[in-house]
């Protein structure tokens, strides 16, 4: 198929998709050529020490990608986290307006001290362009203003740059440059004030510069703030507040009352984020209530509206408006295979906030089980494989929430609802569950899959199970056992024994829920090794490393031979060690005699890839997402709320973690000797709060034909 010209000047950035042939998510190209089947080849623009001079990057699926104008792109790379780029993508009306700043615009900027506010002063051209397809990177000079109402005395020579990305708020274009001032009652006289564009800065859109001046006349209107002022206000309320200087903060009202001193009504707010001058709850000489320092501030109810960002009121009487470019498209193609998220993409796709799967009203549960399985796991992706059945919308939808979460790195938390509403029972929509209930249905009832692992107990017909529980009394086990001991120790003592390795194995701790846990803390195991768990298979002398003819359950919790662990033993040794007269009471039993060979026995191992933990009836999720072995991830789906229990929503979260990869290299022996108190918040979270560990069998991975009908 013969390609076409592409249009010159026509940049894109790189916003889902599986990296390919040099473009990866979050990258910038500029297009060479279209080919009519919908794919873009084209240049690669990477930052260099002095120049962004581009270099071929192959080729990348047009619906994979969004188109940029040249001033866009070039702000964008100055940006040089690929999150934080896609991040600002996701707020239209934001970025438009970053792309629209002229001289001497009002905006607050992140900083080392804060959140500060400050003028533009300059757009700078970053990078020496060598050649005539290099491209500058483009960033801010930005000048701060005083808490004082007045500009900086001292001017920092040279004025700091910032990036698009630093950039958290623009500020409408009327406004004296005033620092953050609230008088009591009144704004201040805004006034409108002349500006001159830098450069000749591209307008990108009409809809934030018209936003900015509806604002403006909205704001001059007998002196009070944007938004409906009839609107009742209480302890709770999401709101607004615009200085004299035109800074819009937001936060949530913590007190109202008349404060000492004051003869009106003033309402205690607790900001989103630091605000230099502001407290920590006290106002003069009293304290009315206790947030972090600089984040309360005190200001008379006049000068309060609701938030402007969640303009449905409980009234009914606001109405949400979408904005005008999707700047990141919606999902529309819930059928088409996504790949798990690759090592080397996962932290600049999934970590930061509204990342992962966003809960709502007790979906923890579910939600940290689906983003552990389906995320990263390759053993489990030959479910996702294959083609969705399009006659059964619950399959379809949660084949949207796997792609959601591998190519955009969060899902919302109404798609996650459509699926609670299809999983056919009223219970899964609102009330708190426990993990293992959900998976049942999950792999029986929306995936069709019979039992994941093959348990005999005895000489009995296998029974089938999608995760297993351990069962055994306290005092078989040391105050810190690990998941190897727990394991082993169970099925010895149910004399229960695995049919063949599972592709995956999810084992529950002896604890139920946040209500009872058999011990304080649990030690992973990350490599878990089920050789003497198998049925009929060979197996080694404990001792002597011959074939193994005998096991004792009695010898299992033995000081003197590594306790908690399954001894086996040959014929000879078994005779020895059951000699002492410490060891004569016990009964050790004949294994099943298997062919004999002369080749080693095969150990059989798993891998942990991620861990399920409760805390307060609340679950999160660690997750390892490659073979590096600090790659850890600790996801909570509920780790942040905006808003009010009505209004609001929940901001999951995800971090980064290699410190358990450091706690979890030691040999088990270490760990036990560690004190939780003593080891980083997240790695003594999983010690204490572990409910099940999920291990897979890389080299078995899962498939529906091995597991289409359950076992009786």
């Amino acid at each position: 198929m013969e390609p076409r010209a592409a249009v010159k000047e026509k940049f894109f950035i790189v916003i889902r998709g599986k990296s390919r042939k040099g473009f990866c998510r979050g990258c910038i190209g500029r297009v060479e050529t279209e080919t009519q089947c919908g794919e873009l080849t084209g240049l690669l623009y990477c930052a260099g020490s002095n120049a962004l001079n581009p270099k071929s990057g192959g080729t990348v699926r047009k619906e994979d990608t969004y188109s940029l104008t040249r001033h866009q792109a070039q702000l964008l790379l100055f940006v040089s986290s690929v999150s934080k780029r896609l991040e600002l993508l996701c707020n239209p009306q934001l970025f438009s307006a970053i792309c629209e700043l002229s001289q001497d615009d009002l905006v607050v900027v992140k900083h080392k001290k804060g959140h500060l506010p400050g003028l533009v002063k300059n757009l700078m051209q970053i990078g020496r362009k060598e050649h005539k397809d290099d491209l500058h990177m483009l960033g801010f000079e930005v000048e701060f203003v005083d808490s004082d109402q007045n500009l900086s005395s001292k001017k920092p020579p040279p004025l700091p740059l910032f990036s698009a990305a630093d950039v958290v708020q623009v500020v409408p274009s009327y406004s004296v440059p005033l620092g953050l001032h609230w008088k009591d009652g009144q704004s201040g006289g805004l006034n409108r004030k002349a500006v001159t564009r830098i450069n000749s800065l591209p307008n990108i859109g009409s809809h934030a510069r018209q936003t900015r001046e509806n604002l403006t006349e909205q704001s001059t209107v007998q002196g009070q703030s944007p938004s409906a002022s009839h609107v009742p206000l209480e302890v709770g309320s999401l709101v607004e507040v615009v200085s004299n200087s035109g800074v819009t903060v937001y936060g949530v009202i913590q007190w109202l009352g008349v404060p000492a001193g004051k003869t009106n009504e003033w309402a205690g707010i607790e900001l989103d984020y630091d605000v230099r001058g502001c407290s920590d709850g006290k106002y003069g000489s009293q304290q009315y209530f206790t947030c972090k320092a600089s984040r309360a501030l005190f200001v008379p109810v006049t000068k309060c509206s609701p938030d402007s960002r969640f303009s449905c009121s409980s009234s009914g009487r606001g109405t949400s408006k979408p904005t005008d470019t999707l700047l990141v498209p919606l999902y529309e193609d819930p059928e088409e295979y996504a790949p798990p998220c690759p090592e080397s993409e996962a932290l600049s796709l999934l970590v930061g906030k509204m990342k992962g799967i966003q809960g709502h009203i007790n979906s923890c549960y579910l939600d940290v089980t689906l983003f552990s399985l389906f995320s990263s796991s390759v053993t489990l992706d030959n479910i996702c494989q294959t083609p969705a059945d399009t006659e059964r919308p619950i399959m379809c939808t949660f084949r949207e929430i796997v792609n959601r979460l591998r190519r955009q790195g969060f899902v919302p938390a109404q798609s996650v609802m459509n699926f609670r509403q299809q999983l056919g029972c009223d219970t899964f929509r609102t009330e708190e569950k426990d993990p293992e209930e959900f998976i049942t249905v999950l792999f029986q009832k929306v995936l069709r899959m019979g039992p994941l692992i093959k348990l005999r107990s005895g000489q009995d017909t296998c029974q089938g199970a999608y995760t297993f529980q351990i069962f055994l009394e306290k005092g078989q086990m040391g105050q810190m056992p690990s998941v190897q001991q727990l394991l082993d120790t169970s099925c010895l003592s149910g004399d229960l024994k695995f049919e063949e390795v599972p592709s995956c194995l999810m084992v529950q701790m002896p604890r139920f829920g946040n209500k009872y846990k058999m011990f304080s803390h649990i030690i992973p195991t990350t490599e878990l090794d089920i050789t003497d768990l198998l049925y009929n298979s060979p197996r080694e002398c404990f001792l002597c490393g011959h074939l193994a003819e005998f096991e004792c359950l009695q010898c299992l919790p033995d000081r003197k031979m590594q306790p908690g662990r399954i001894k086996p033993f040959c014929s000879t040794c078994n005779t020895q060690v059951h000699s002492h007269p410490s060891r004569q009471a016990h009964s050790p039993r004949a294994l099943p005699a298997p062919a004999a060979s002369d080749t080693p026995v095969p150990r059989h191992t798993m891998q942990l890839f991620a861990v399920l933990c409760i805390q307060t009836s609340h679950y999160v999720s660690f997750l390892k997402y490659g073979p590096d072995p600090h790659s850890w991830l600790f996801f909570d789906c509920m780790a942040d709320r905006h808003g009010d229990d009505q209004h609001g929503y929940n901001i999951p979260e995800i971090r980064a973690c290699p410190e358990l990869g450091d706690f979890l290299s030691q040999p088990e022996e270490d760990m036990a000797r560690s004190h939780p108190s003593q080891t980083p918040e997240l790695v003594r979270r999983l010690l204490c709060d572990s409910y099940m560990f999920l291990y897979q069998n890389p080299a078995t991975p899962l498939s529906r034909s091995n597991h289409e009908e359950p076992f009786n």
